[in-house]
């Protein structure tokens, strides 16, 4: 079952954010455990609002000494397990590294991400040294503008897609209001009020794109 860890060593990067849309969006069709590793408690806060997809849990972790064993026991029935790292290097970003079968490293298009983005990168490298196996990992660009992208990120973009050893999604996660609404009213995308929350259609074609290139970039890794 494939394990995808969020991990960015800057906070603010829009980890946690992608982590949900992703977790909503897998829990249409699948049974998904999203693991809530970040001492914050973002997930599971979200988790006690209405709406969560019937088909997704949320465990809170109980720190480095046990998120190995968390891991382990969600992969064990789930077919998807995701977990939410927090916005800095730790030895328990480390572990859970360690067992991940594609790291996704969220960046806004600025140069603090960009750089906290290539020190995860060079942390998911040496922890797949230490296991002797390869970890795939992959930045997603996040919180980027709809409309006209400041030069500024425009540059950073190319520079990231430019690097021959650095792989980035096509789908970026566009800033947008319904996804920074899931963490006041629960749920997914597909479950905003259309009446209440601007954008929902695009928001939930944003979702989907997203969830279907981690599909099969999954499948590529694992093959």
């Amino acid at each position: 079952m494939p394990v995808i860890s969020f991990a960015n060593a800057k906070g603010g990067s829009g980890k946690t954010t992608a982590a949900l849309v992703l977790a909503c969006e897998l829990a249409e069709a699948a049974d998904v455990v999203l693991i809530d590793a970040d001492p914050r408690r973002p997930i599971s806060a979200w988790s006690d609002l209405p709406g969560r997809p019937a088909r997704l849990s949320v465990v809170s972790s109980g720190g480095e000494r046990s998120i190995l064993d968390e891991i382990e026991r969600a992969a064990s029935h789930a077919p998807f397990v995701l977990v939410d790292l927090e916005g800095t290097a730790s030895r328990l970003a480390s572990y859970a590294i360690s067992q991940s079968d594609l790291v996704l490293v969220p960046a806004q298009e600025q140069h603090q991400d960009a750089q906290a983005a290539l020190e995860t990168l060079a942390e998911v490298k040496r922890d797949s040294q230490a296991v002797r196996r390869a970890i795939h990992a992959a930045v997603l660009l996040t919180r980027t503008k709809v409309a006209v992208k400041s030069r500024t990120a425009r540059h950073i973009s190319r520079q990231l897609r430019g690097h021959a050893s650095i792989k980035v999604l096509e789908t970026e996660l566009a800033e947008r209001d319904a996804f920074a609404s899931l963490f006041s009213s629960g749920g997914g995308v597909r479950q905003l009020d259309t009446a209440e929350v601007n954008g929902v259609d695009k928001a939930v074609d944003n979702a989907a794109r997203y969830a279907s290139e981690v599909i099969t970039l999954l499948r590529e890794v694992r093959t």
